[in-house]
């Protein structure tokens, strides 16, 4: 049967305040996509798209930001993929929603890609596609492309004032995105005064960011982190300046530029310079073990860490949503099987856990009674502790409510395996259609309108609670509720803060940092000259 759609001067033209766009109609739903938000030289500040006479064409997508090496095709059944052609000049978003009436002011979400500050893209996942969320929800929804890795996070400021925040003009790019939707978005059929900002890994690390930048500030209202915060994942900000600066300069040996022609750079084509920077951080590596990992760093345009420095006053009146899955990154190989005899599940565990495998056991049991003590060898601490203490701390000085939560289902691929890094993405965007491992008989149809339903309500309202769900509490020290989204979904006091606390103190005496896990898959890339698993 066909689908209805139509594309015309007539019918699906919006006027921007920098002209018009031409985008099409498919199924009750209005797409634009490939929309330019801003414009950047090379490592430095963005400015606001030029006017257009006549009609734009807004129906393809738009370049991605170009990524550090090539991905690997690798778990494409966990986290299918899609892959586009790529130019610095990436400063491009999408947009779905279910009316052109500049009356309508619905929510607006607007979600920034995981990947880290290195890789991915606004497309980069089936899972981003927008449609089925603006048609279930009623809202306008807005994925962008900006700039990553070297182009959007690289420390040049001290080369020249001109690249004075080069370090974190990936996230100048994202506030110029912001403007654009205060600007634009009400043409579309949305609200500019209700803007959610949400994400996924990098994504929700970004929403994080952006409150704590000053210029982004009254741009959106709410915001949603999901397994967005970690520990110890970035270079620590006092070595940044220096160590970028070691890079720039064996960077600029290797493509035999004199340090006081720097600004040659800039002109450099990008798979040149891509290639330079590999050498140049591999040669670090093996010869000073330095290790460059892309993420903003505090300056004049961003405050900094809310777990360092304070949230900002305009942070604290910002709702939040935050939360993780149950593995996040330790549900991709092979799992434990759940059938062997339990004096070998208790060898496994002691192998991992040592002395304290009966107190962690006796803790896994308390917040998963109903899941096999093999799962503890899943169970992330990282991501979930960071996220613990985020909300924790944000909760007692936010002017709003805040919510946890954790999505702990178990999914059927090569037999039960739970939730891991991103496999919440699809319920949230209403797309488990999409997404062939995301289906569970008798569980998806309700798990997805309850996580969908929440993300929607929240961005109505800034309260998850729907009729479709139980009730979500607020989270607080006298009432530290976490929503569990699982078969059964419930919200649960007193959760697994415990367990993750154990986990985390015997990770820290086994030494274990998960930026050395990138560093050795840089190595890795480098030497075997094969590309990268994208698990995100």
């Amino acid at each position: 049967m066909a689908r209805e759609f139509y594309c015309s001067n007539e019918t699906t033209v919006v006027q921007t305040a920098e002209g018009k766009l031409k985008g099409y109609y498919l199924d009750g739903i209005f797409a634009f996509q490939g929309i330019e938000y801003a414009y950047a030289d090379r490592w430095q500040m963005p400015v606001p798209p030029k006017s257009w006479e006549g009609i734009k064409d807004a129906t393809n997508y738009g370049y991605i930001c170009p990524t550090m090496g090539e991905p690997a095709p690798s778990g494409e059944i966990l986290i299918p993929h899609r892959f586009w052609p790529s130019n610095e000049h990436c400063q491009n978003l999408n947009l779905w929603t279910p009316t052109l009436d500049p009356q309508a002011k619905k929510p607006v979400l607007v979600w920034l890609h995981g990947g880290g500050y290195a890789n991915g893209s606004s497309i980069e996942q089936v899972s981003y596609e927008g449609d089925a969320l603006a048609e279930y929800g009623d809202v306008v929804v807005i994925t962008v492309n900006h700039r990553l890795n070297i182009l959007g996070f690289l420390d040049m400021s001290s080369f020249g004032e001109k690249y004075a925040n080069s370090v974190n003009a990936g996230m100048a790019d994202l506030v110029e995105c912001l403007r654009w939707v205060k600007r634009n978005v009400g043409a579309f059929g949305g609200d500019p005064d209700n803007v959610t900002i949400f994400g996924q890994s990098g994504g929700g690390g970004k929403v994080e960011t952006l409150m704590q930048i000053p210029e982004a500030d009254g741009l959106f209202q709410k915001g949603i982190i999901m397994s967005g915060l970690f520990r110890g994942l970035f270079t620590p900000p006092e070595k940044i300046g220096e160590q970028h600066r070691k890079l720039v300069l064996a960077i600029l040996k290797e493509l035999s530029i004199p340090e006081e022609e720097v600004s040659r750079l800039e002109t450099v084509p990008y798979d040149v310079l891509e290639r330079a920077y590999n050498k140049a951080q591999y040669k670090l590596i093996k010869e000073e073990d330095i290790y460059i990992s892309w993420n903003p760093v505090p300056n004049e345009f961003y405050v900094g860490d809310p777990m360092i420095v304070g949230f900002t006053e305009h942070a604290k009146t910002v709702p939040v949503i935050a939360g993780t899955v149950f593995g996040e990154f330790t549900c991709f190989g092979p799992m434990p099987d759940e059938e062997m005899p339990e004096e070998a599940k208790m060898a496994m565990l002691q192998k991992m856990f040592g002395e304290e495998t009966d107190e962690l056991i006796r803790l896994f049991k308390k917040a998963y009674p109903d899941k096999d003590i093999t799962r503890l060898a899943l169970v992330d601490a990282g991501a979930r502790g960071a996220t613990n203490d985020f909300i924790e701390a944000k909760a007692r000085v936010s002017s709003v409510k805040d919510y946890l939560y954790t999505f702990v289902v178990d999914f059927d691929v090569n037999g039960r395996r739970p939730a891991w890094h991103c496999a919440d993405i699809s319920f949230v965007f209403y797309n488990t259609h999409r997404v062939p491992s995301a289906n569970i008989e008798e569980v998806t149809d309700l798990l997805e309108d309850e996580v969908a339903g929440a993300v929607t309500s929240f961005a109505r309202s800034s309260d998850p609670n729907h009729p479709g769900m139980r009730k979500w509490e607020a989270y607080s020290d006298e009432n530290p509720c976490t929503m569990v989204f699982d078969e059964e979904t419930a919200c649960r006091k007193d959760y697994d803060r415990e367990l993750i606390r154990r986990i985390e103190e015997i990770q820290r005496k086994a030494g274990f940092q998960m930026i050395s896990s990138f560093k050795q898959g840089f190595v890795k890339r480098m030497e075997s000259g094969e590309g990268g698993d994208w698990i995100y």
